[in-house]
């Protein structure tokens, strides 16, 4: 599966991006996160179902300092695009 992951809040600034990419590669899952302009954090995420469940479940607070407002989920259709997971300056 592909999904898409929008997360809202204070979010940038917060290692967001480094701890996050830390999870999806520990649940096994690959995919891309970075920065957008308007201060979000968008990732798309590879892997089964039941892993990106959980770390959509870890998205909703992530680490410490971060505070999730909202996070937007989209299934995307497509073949897995992603061999590894990583930091990115937008989805490649």
């Amino acid at each position: 599966m592909r999904r898409r992951f929008i997360v809202r809040g204070l979010v940038q600034g917060v290692t967001f991006r480094v701890t996050a990419a830390d999870e999806g590669r520990r649940l096994g899952i690959t995919g891309r996160i970075w920065n957008r302009p308007d201060g979000a954090v968008e990732c798309v995420a590879e892997g089964e179902e039941a892993a990106l469940e959980r770390f959509r479940r870890w998205l909703h607070h992530g680490p410490g300092l971060a505070r999730v407002e909202r996070v937007d989920v989209v299934d995307l259709p497509g073949p897995a695009r992603y061999q590894d997971f990583r930091v990115s300056r937008g989805e490649d």
